[in-house]
């Protein structure tokens, strides 16, 4: 005879026990969860309620609605997400709209949207449904769109029979939108129009009005007019700032330092025509080493608050495109007054730095002068000279400026190294364009050392602007990069440990500790591998009025002093060093040094606007230079690994594009983020980042700049 199955008694979980289950929990748990899952029965409940009203009172849980209790710090199952941009991968990434766990909020993964409208994008919040991943990580699957981003759409025109379509140019966006028939008279098929978005129509296409219209995408200057639009990046200045720099004229000496007897030279680009920085070195008798770096005094012209500050502020800097410039100042002043042209005199603000034989600046004092080029010289030019081989113009400049110059560096070199900056190797592409603006070959981007000595210079001189601001108790915008995040590191050392490379637990995290990776790596495979993973691990450099000092140049106080004429942030640090130092008109007013956190965060806004907006145009010119050479075979390496397939770099051009995931040899493909890796379950295949990959090109286009490829065996 079979007896009677006996129930198992239900135990109560320990405190420890329910404390652990509600931390594995996805989001906020109720009493039936927590019932079923330890199996209570209903006496059980009673004293299950007790616990939990305990746990709560003591903080060690957190109360949500509909009774349902949650580990403290988590978030609840649905919630209202804001969407803060992309990560290094490519995918979407957010932040709960409310907040109140200690420390910062988790970072929440966003599941594609599958909803109609738009895709997705910065500045937008959903109403989503969250899973945990872990302690710092969510995955949101949105439901709807709360608030969608500023109702503007850039696309090319196609006519249609109810008037006519609107193709967005982002290829994130792949909706179409409907023009009305009036709006079409005068449209031509494949004009690029910025249009409005109009409200309603909750279902089919939304209706959108034409406000601009901005050409053929035929034309080579194509693809910087739409990062342009797309990013609301400010174009025409206003006429009185117009006005306002067409009246200006040359600065007086009065009480300025007379320097235009100093063999001042500019070093730059050969396609720059705006030199906003100069400099000159010479032996002190001691081993050491006397410096000057004059500056373009835009302070002199740029007055605070008037026509020409206000719309420097709203660009905030210059932008950079092959094609062209977007200045933060009228062409009058950035091409003229506000230029160090060779023979002729400009107003400046110099820094006097002094040096000793071991490259450390051990002294510096300000002063406002009036200087005269000696000479515009350019990278290659003055490094040609250093090898051996100087032209006409920098041969008679030699023995007093060349060799000072270079003297002054080799010392400043060794400082850097004993200092321990950070030292990635990421090469970089410079896009050459023929007389019409098409592409006309991608080259690398030389590194000489005639452009680390004037970056060593401007350091130089950027250091000694924040010393003395911050000695004297003075507003300055600092340039502040904070050491990598906790979660960020973890990523990397997991990443590294597949390398057999060590970052230890437990030690400061210092620049020269990431130096000692990237050395034991240099001149392998793997090395464009490991530098790509460091520079995903650090934090974004910033503005800010409060130092924390600068983690990747490893120095205590930094700030920006040398480039106001492209950056508003130098022309801030001008003026303050100017009221500081009773240097005359012009300087930082009592009010202006109140706002400087409002004016750190949107010229870093700014930047990163700037920024976005010149790899958009890249990626545009990319797309054009290889849409002939669709079907064509490529070799690259991976350079980002998503749930969705891989980013790929392509050797020849550095051009980037997407190999989806459904290309791939047919498999479920695991995803590990901490190793970068896509993985097949069955076939064992697994791609990594940094890994070759020979690829054939399926689709390049220039309008979104979007490129797919195709895996090769």
């Amino acid at each position: 005879m079979i007896g009677k199955t006996k129930r198992r008694k239900a135990t109560l979980p320990s405190r420890e026990a329910l404390l652990a289950f509600l931390q594995d929990s996805t989001g906020p748990v109720g009493k039936r969860e927590i019932a079923r899952a330890f199996r209570l029965d209903a006496a059980d409940k009673i004293e299950l309620k007790r616990m939990l009203r305990a746990l709560a009172e003591e903080g060690a849980i957190e109360r949500g609605p509909k009774r349902r209790v949650a580990h403290p710090g988590g978030l609840v199952d649905t919630a209202v997400v804001e969407i803060t941009g992309a990560d290094a991968d490519g995918e979407l990434i957010g932040r709960p709209l409310a907040w109140e766990g200690a420390g910062q909020a988790p970072r929440i993964l966003i599941a594609p949207w599958r909803g109609r409208g738009p895709a997705l994008g910065a500045g937008d919040r959903v109403l989503a449904k969250l899973r945990r991943l872990s302690d710092r990580e969510y995955e949101a699957r949105p439901i709807r769109r709360i608030e969608p981003a500023p109702a503007r759409v850039l696309g090319l025109f196609e006519p249609a029979p109810e008037g006519g379509r609107l193709v967005p140019t982002d290829k994130r966006d792949r909706s179409e939108y409907r023009l009305a028939p009036e709006d079409c008279a005068d449209l031509r098929k494949g004009e690029l129009i910025l249009a409005e978005i109009l409200p309603g129509r909750p279902f089919g296409l939304k209706l959108a009005r034409p406000i601009e219209r901005l050409g053929s995408t035929a034309s080579p200057k194509a693809a910087s007019l739409i990062a342009l639009a797309s990013h609301d990046i400010p174009q025409v200045f206003p006429e009185d700032a117009l006005a306002q720099a067409a009246k200006a004229g040359p600065a007086p000496l009065g009480r300025r330092e007379d320097l235009r007897k100093l063999p001042l030279v500019t070093i730059d680009g050969e396609d720059a025509r705006d030199f906003d920085d100069a400099v000159f070195a010479e032996p002190d008798g001691a081993g050491g080493w006397r410096l000057a770096v004059a500056i373009a005094d835009v302070a002199w012209y740029v007055r605070p608050d008037d026509a020409l500050d206000r719309e420097a502020l709203k660009r905030g800097n210059s932008v950079y495109f092959p094609d062209r410039v977007v200045p933060m100042l009228p062409e009058a002043l950035s091409n003229g007054w506000c230029s160090l042209k060779p023979g002729e005199d400009r107003p400046c603000l110099v820094a006097h730095l002094a040096i000793d034989s071991a490259g450390n600046l051990v002294k510096h004092r300000f002063t406002r002068a009036l200087m005269r080029s000696a000479a515009r010289l350019t990278y290659s030019q003055i490094q040609a000279a250093k090898d051996g081989k100087p032209d006409t113009i920098v041969a008679p400049l030699m023995d007093k400026v060349v060799t000072p110059l270079y003297g002054a560096y080799g010392a400043m070199v060794e400082a850097r190294k004993r200092r321990g900056a950070l030292e990635l190797e990421m090469p970089e592409r410079k896009v050459e364009l023929d007389a019409e603006g098409r592409v006309l070959r991608i080259a690398p981007r030389p590194v000489l050392d005639s452009h680390k000595l004037i970056e060593e210079f401007m350091i130089a001189a950027n250091v000694a602007a924040a010393q003395t601001l911050e000695g004297k108790g003075r507003p300055c915008l600092f340039r502040i990069h904070a050491e990598p995040a906790m979660d960020k590191l973890e990523s990397l050392r997991a990443f590294l440990e597949t390398l057999k490379l060590r970052l230890a637990k437990g030690q400061v995290i210092t620049a020269a500790l990431f130096n000692t990776i990237l050395a034991k790596v240099a001149g392998t495979p793997q090395a464009r591998l490991v530098n790509e993973v460091v520079l995903r691990s650090q934090a974004q450099a910033v503005y800010s009025p409060d130092n924390i000092g600068h983690f990747g140049l490893a120095l205590a106080r930094y700030a920006h002093f040398t480039s106001p004429i492209r950056r508003y942030a130098d022309l801030v640090v001008h003026r303050s060093l100017i009221a500081t130092l009773g240097l005359g008109e012009g300087g930082l007013a009592p009010e202006d040094g109140l706002n400087l956190a409002a004016t750190a965060k949107h010229v870093s806004e700014t930047e990163r606007r700037a920024a976005a907006a010149e790899r958009d145009a890249i990626d545009r010119y990319l797309a054009a230079f290889l849409a002939e050479r669709v079907g064509a075979a490529f070799t690259g390496r991976v350079n980002g690994v998503t749930r969705f397939g891989l980013f790929v770099t392509l050797d020849e051009t550095g051009a980037d594009g997407l190999v989806p995931i459904r290309s791939l040899p047919d498999d479920y493909y695991i995803h590990d983020e901490k190793r970068h890796s896509l993985a097949g379950r069955r076939n064992r295949l697994t791609f990594r980042l940094g890994d070759a990959i020979r690829v054939r090109l399926v689709e390049a286009n220039p309008v979104t700049g979007g490129m797919i490829f195709q895996r090769l065996p």
